[in-house]
């Protein structure tokens, strides 16, 4: 463990080179199977994966169960982390929480309950105990700022004495509620013309990322940036949003960065996006990074004003993207080709 937390503390972004194709790079992140929920090298059927068949739920891989025909439902998520629970679990638990709670307000839901399990967790041996204290005050931390209610007894354990190359892992599930089903925001792009932007800050930051992990091959590397703090603003910022009906879809910047989550939203209506990049932000950092407290959005443009002053008298920060296009996908004026190139085979 001591020589994993040194090499993470010895990388930095400066020590692996820019790719010198950025398309290159998207392509080589399409074949990573953490990605493939938007990847068609990964079906094993022989019929091409179509727009129909990803993403298709209007709340992202969340469960929505009835409550009575009133139109109020519940909400339900399960979500797992392993990286640097070894060395830092209080904060892998929070970032854990964080991400949780940031998805299920993006389409419109009040998370409610949590509750936490970790797997694979020598209980006899000293860092067992280290893991397992530092998780509970990470789920007690990040529940009380997100107003969470947590279940009776706060973390089940699974007690292994040899857990091989399986890594200790934290799963939890979250409870949420939705007064009308009906008012859900969806994480597809619905509208060409619709103005992009991406709630929170820009970083530059490539930690725990896929695109460090797979692309670069490097799997001992920092947490990715986060505060809890912050987290919070961008979160309670998004429910005023949606109570002003503000926003058109919401998706939390996650695996793949913000490039898989533009494709994440762009692909189940066949739309595609045109977008500016950060010029103070390195390219890989702000298209792949994968720092928290992020949150992609697109704003009719009737009502984009409104949204901008909501975000200024907050004081909460924002960049503007783009726009939604009929289909093809631009990154700083240059084109990538059109979203069935991302969905069907070449």
């Amino acid at each position: 463990m001591n020589e994993i937390a040194e090499k993470e503390r010895e990388f930095t972004i400066d020590s692996i080179p820019e790719p010198e194709n950025i398309e290159d790079a998207i392509y080589s992140l399409m074949v990573n199977p953490n990605l493939s929920t938007i990847n068609y090298f990964n079906d094993f059927s022989e019929v091409n994966i179509s727009p129909d068949s990803i993403g298709n739920s209007d709340t992202d891989e969340t469960g929505l169960f009835d409550v009575d025909s009133s139109g109020r439902c519940m909400a339900m998520s399960t979500h797992a982390f392993h990286h640097h629970l070894e060395n830092d679990p209080k904060k892998a638990t929070e970032i854990l929480i964080s991400r949780a709670a940031r998805k299920m307000l993006c389409f419109g839901a009040t998370p409610i309950a949590i509750s936490a399990f970790l797997y694979h967790i020598d209980f006899a041996d000293p860092n067992g105990h280290f893991i397992a204290s530092g998780a509970k005050k990470g789920l007690e931390n990040a529940a009380q700022k997100f107003n969470l209610k947590i279940s009776d007894r706060k973390i089940r354990f699974d007690h292994f004495s040899e857990h091989g190359p399986v890594p200790p892992t934290i799963i939890i599930s979250m409870m949420g509620a939705v007064e009308n089903r009906e008012l859900i925001t969806s994480h597809k792009f619905n509208k060409k013309g619709n103005n992009i932007f991406m709630i929170g800050h820009s970083v530059e930051d490539v930690g725990s990322s896929e695109y460090l992990e797979f692309y670069h091959g490097i799997a001992n590397s920092p947490l990715p940036a986060f505060n809890i703090d912050h987290e919070l603003k961008i979160q309670n910022a998004l429910k005023k949003l949606h109570n002003m009906n503000l926003i058109q879809s919401a998706s939390p910047i996650g695996k793949g960065g913000l490039f898989f989550t533009l494709l994440r939203s762009a692909i189940p209506n066949e739309l595609g996006f045109d977008i500016t990049t950060d010029a103070e932000i390195r390219l890989d950092s702000f298209l792949f990074g994968e720092a928290m407290g992020r949150i992609l959005v697109d704003v009719d443009p009737e009502k984009e004003d409104e949204f901008v002053d909501v975000l200024t008298e907050l004081k909460v920060p924002f960049f503007t993207l783009g726009h939604v296009t009929k289909g093809e996908i631009r990154v700083d004026d240059i084109s990538l080709g059109y979203i069935d190139k991302m969905t069907t085979g070449i």
